[in-house]
């Protein structure tokens, strides 16, 4: 069986030479691999099929059999690593919290250990009718979260 190890050591210059950072690798039992990849402006298709012979060249097939699927990280899939909230600064996200609150907000910052929402409320404001809306910001670490995915808009 092909070790997520091997895949690892075989994409990471992979990678950099597409200047594209890894999301996840998974190696299933009958040897499928699936590589998800995503970069700071984007992935193109041409990458994905740059990675993918570079992945093929490197493994024997006469040895091991393989399935290979070398993708980008899709809008609206769950962000699941640091590198991604960072990119996405200035996004508005939908994250659910592993204690099931859902919370919706703008992305302000993000470094390796969580991110701070900006999440907009109305209050009361003394001597006002109207309520006014604020925006509070919310600090979370990545252990707190289930999931968060970017908001798609239209315009």
């Amino acid at each position: 069986m092909i070790s997520k190890e091997a895949i690892l050591e075989i994409v990471t210059p992979l990678l950099e030479k597409e200047n594209l950072f890894l999301v996840d690798v998974s190696v299933g039992a009958d040897n499928k691999i699936i590589v998800t990849v995503d970069g700071d402006k984007g992935v193109s298709i041409d990458s994905c099929v740059s990675i993918s012979r570079g992945i093929e060249n490197s493994l024997d097939r006469d040895r091991e059999d393989f399935e290979l699927e070398v993708t980008s990280a899709g809008l609206g899939q769950p962000l699941k690593i640091p590198r991604q909230y960072i990119k996405n600064i200035g996004q508005e996200l939908d994250v659910v919290l592993k204690t099931g609150e859902k919370i919706k907000g703008v992305l302000n910052s993000a470094d390796n250990t969580g991110f701070v929402l900006g999440v907009s409320k109305k209050v009361n404001i003394p001597g006002s009718k109207k309520k006014q809306e604020v925006v509070e910001p919310i600090q979370l670490t990545y252990q707190q979260v289930k999931s968060a995915k970017v908001v798609l808009k239209f315009k």
